[in-house]
């Protein structure tokens, strides 16, 4: 009986932290946009940056951060770092084509005003981000998949 408790803890603590992890990722996308635009300001306020150089410091940061809020509070990533950083790009670079698309869709092919654009590309940028985050970038792994990722990360260098 003593298993069966166990077991129906653990099922329950993994539904938990799997509702959770929305949550979680929404609260880093919060706090990085934050420290994002802070740099971005200072960048360009106080040590004069053109726009350029600003946005690459402010986006390097909060991409940084994410990776490492997402990795360690969100989704308790355990795989290679390697390999979930590489992953991190390929989930940032889908998610950030398609706010593009939406962006530049909305506001070329819709007629909507720039800036409801901009705001309504974060949404479909968030989802995806979440879930390629979700499903490749940070996935939970039985001990079988730790060990083909492990041989994969081997063969890879």
């Amino acid at each position: 009986m003593v298993a069966d408790r166990s077991s129906v803890f653990r099922i329950w603590q993994k539904l938990i932290r799997s509702g959770l992890r929305p949550l979680r990722f929404g609260a880093v996308g919060l706090v990085n946009t934050v420290l994002g635009l802070s740099l971005i300001f200072a960048a360009k306020g106080i040590f004069a940056l053109g726009d350029l150089p600003a946005n690459v410091i402010g986006y390097g940061f909060g991409l940084l951060m994410s990776f490492v809020l997402n990795r360690r509070w969100t989704f308790v990533h355990k795989g290679k770092i390697f390999t979930s950083v590489c992953r991190f790009g390929v989930a940032f670079g889908t998610a950030y084509s398609l706010n593009l698309a939406t962006v530049f869709g909305l506001r070329d092919i819709a007629r909507v005003d720039a800036y409801a654009a901009q705001a309504m590309g974060v949404i479909p940028y968030m989802i995806c981000f979440y879930l390629i985050s979700a499903r490749y970038v940070f996935p939970e792994y039985s001990k079988r998949s730790t060990t083909s990722e492990t041989a994969a990360d081997e063969i890879n260098g």
